[in-house]
């Protein structure tokens, strides 16, 4: 836990939320300033920075616990669609830096622009990073 950190304070209970789901590895809470109605964040309790140093046993159990969080909203409002934003580091928008994942219903015309600028990268390019990142 880190003292300065708003989601390690919600953790330990020294600052207010609406609990969704808590066990001991994770709470999911109402998004205090959501983009629409129903937004969770899944944060870990135990303070990570971001995915980099995110244990991997419990990356799967945030994603699976995440999965059921998206279903739970799809069963609850009547939503178009489902984003699951997970930002590490201040260029990628992290904001809050302890690992957590918004879970963001959507809607046709709610106005939530997430897109960025592409790029079109050469047949040789992509042929170059496809070695670079092929994993073993």
């Amino acid at each position: 836990m880190r003292d300065d950190c708003i989601f390690c304070k919600i953790v330990k209970g020294e600052l207010p939320s609406y609990k969704v789901y808590e066990d001991e590895d994770i709470l999911v809470i109402l998004d205090r300033f959501p983009s629409n109605l129903g937004e969770c964040l899944v944060i870990t309790k135990k303070h990570y920075e971001s995915l980099f140093d995110l244990d991997p046993a419990l990356g799967t159990k945030i994603f699976d616990l995440s999965q059921r969080v998206a279903v739970k909203i799809k069963e609850t409002y009547n939503i178009d669609g489902l984003n699951l934003l997970q930002n590490n580091g201040a260029s990628a928008g992290q904001q809050i830096n302890h690992f957590h994942i918004h879970v963001m219903p959507r809607y046709d015309l709610d106005g939530i622009v997430m897109q960025g600028k592409p790029i079109d990268p050469t047949e040789t390019e992509f042929n170059e990073v496809a070695a670079k990142l092929k994993l073993g």
